[in-house]
């Protein structure tokens, strides 16, 4: 398996943290009793680390379909080099590290790291591009 690919299989997983801390976290503030009914009433936004864990899962959600096709169009070209070594890496590690920051309400260190993990995806999309450097 490549390095593109166990970074893929990563972002699954981290995506899946996401959704575990986000859905526990709403289901604490409303209750579980909230969480097994059909959710049909309004609800207020939610709070705090809560809320903050629902923006993260969707900022993810936001920025991992990108990653997934550019990394398997990686693997379908065979463009593996040093641009996908370290956007894979990027973006992994800057979604990695943002999960937390961004659920401590960490101002403006959270953004430069989401920028850490556009940057990734940027070398990504270059690689694509321009396979053979």
């Amino acid at each position: 398996m490549t390095f593109e690919m166990i970074a893929l299989v990563l972002a699954i997983g981290l995506g899946l943290l996401h959704i575990i801390l986000a859905s526990h976290a709403a289901s604490l503030q409303r209750g579980y009793r909230w969480t097994a009914s059909a959710r049909d009433e309004a609800v207020p936004p939610l709070a705090g680390v809560a809320g903050r864990l629902s923006r993260a899962q969707s900022n993810f959600l936001e920025t991992f379909p990108i990653f997934a096709a550019l990394a398997l169009a990686i693997h379908v070209v065979n463009a593996h080099d040093w641009r996908t070594i370290w956007g894979v890496s990027l973006y992994v590690a800057g979604r990695a590290i943002y999960l937390p920051l961004y659920a401590l309400g960490v101002p403006l260190v959270r953004s430069l790291v989401w920028n850490v993990a556009f940057a990734g995806i940027a070398l990504l999309m270059w690689a694509v591009l321009q396979p053979r450097l």
